[in-house]
């Protein structure tokens, strides 16, 4: 056994200094620990997969970032793992609870997944190792960490058992959070025919400045913004569908520049929890523009549940200090423009036709050189 400490300080050490995930009751120590801790920054997210979406963020950033949850969360953390970290090759730690260990009592809903867990680790090509239990070993196992993330350039993850991290100092009671003053939805329709994706991106693309980050979320998004003309600005989400929110979190938290996530409906809904993290947050510089076309464009039309939901007002609720909806570019472009000019985080709520550009091409440029790339831009400012 350890105390939280000889963890956290050693691993600040080797520049691990980006913390984020969901509580298990084996991790309390540190993730108390952490949020104590002077110079670690610590985010609860609201879902396993988005934490990873967050920590990914991060390390575009230019951060080195840890994800702790309890092994029960690594079905939620699969597909971003997978989609996201794998093909870009972000180098994430993970520090992932064994509940449910053979031969130890535990709940039951725990069992499956204590028994599977390893292997499952294995399966999507997470190198694991087990948590370091004994002040002597924490340095060669952040020391193997550091290496496999530098060389391999994917997710590690050190598997923590009950008893490894001694109790350490509790959280002080945290004040009451007096609800958060909500702005006006300001509303820039106009009741005309609604315009195209390319034609919002294409506004983007001419109002945007050269110094913000522009993140676009998976499925034609990316892949018209790519066609209007490629910029190391510009990074384009392939998979991970919902997780652009929490990676342009991880980002907006992590640097001064102003932050841009192009984001779709049908992926908005699926994470809907990050617009409440993002609320939290309440990072000055991050906008976000949901997309709307009530449809899942890429994959043949098929209806979303977005034509019974205001975005803007879901935004507002959350925490997001300004949110707009519209219905066409001049009105689109307004917001844009008056969201640039005022601290956010700000909402776009941007309705649109259903369809993209014929013959649509993909990015020529792999994933892991986007992702490069883009962070190059990102510290560099």
């Amino acid at each position: 056994m350890i105390g939280p400490s000889a963890f956290l300080d050693a691993a600040l050490d080797q520049g691990f200094d980006f913390y984020t995930g969901v509580p298990c009751s084996f991790l309390t120590p540190l993730i108390n620990a952490a949020i104590n801790h002077p110079r670690l920054s610590y985010v609860g997210a609201t879902s396993e997969g988005e934490a990873v979406a967050l920590a990914a963020g991060a390390w575009l950033a230019g951060h080195t970032p840890v994800v702790l949850a309890q092994n029960s969360g690594l079905g939620n953390m699969v597909n971003p793992l997978t989609s996201l970290c794998h093909p870009f090759r972000i180098p994430v730690l993970l520090l992932c609870t064994w509940r449910g260990k053979p031969g130890l009592r535990d709940e039951p809903q725990h069992e499956v997944m204590g028994q599977v867990m390893h292997d499952l680790l294995t399966t999507i090509r997470v190198r694991h190792r087990p948590f370091p239990d004994q002040a002597h070993l924490v340095r060669p196992a952040l020391d193997e960490v550091r290496h496999l993330l530098a060389t391999a350039e994917l997710p590690v993850a050190l598997v923590v058992e009950r008893g490894a991290v001694s109790a350490g100092q509790p959280l002080d009671p945290p004040a009451p959070q007096p609800p958060t003053t909500s702005g006006r939805l300001a509303d820039h329709c106009r009741g005309r025919d609604r315009p195209a994706r390319v034609h919002v991106l294409a506004s983007v693309t001419d109002l945007v400045p050269p110094d913000v980050a522009v993140l676009a979320s998976t499925g034609k998004c990316g892949r018209e913004l790519f066609t209007l003309g490629d910029r190391e600005q510009f990074f384009y989400q392939v998979g991970s569908m919902g997780c652009a929110s929490a990676l342009g979190l991880g980002i907006a938290l992590n640097t001064r520049r102003r932050v841009v996530v192009l984001d779709g409906d049908g992926a908005a809904l699926m994470k809907l929890g990050n617009l409440a993290t993002i609320g939290a947050c309440r990072p000055d510089n991050l906008i976000h523009v949901v997309l709307d076309n009530q449809a899942h464009d890429s994959t043949g039309g098929q209806r979303t549940v977005s034509g019974t939901v205001s975005f803007g007002q879901v935004a507002l609720a959350c925490g997001y200090r300004g949110a707009a909806v519209c219905d066409e570019v001049d009105g689109f472009a307004e917001a844009f423009q008056d969201a640039l000019t005022r601290p956010g985080p700000h909402l776009l709520h941007t309705r649109i036709a259903v369809g993209s550009l014929d013959r649509l091409g993909r990015p020529t440029t792999a994933p892991h050189e986007v992702a490069r790339r883009f962070r190059r831009f990102v510290t560099s400012g």
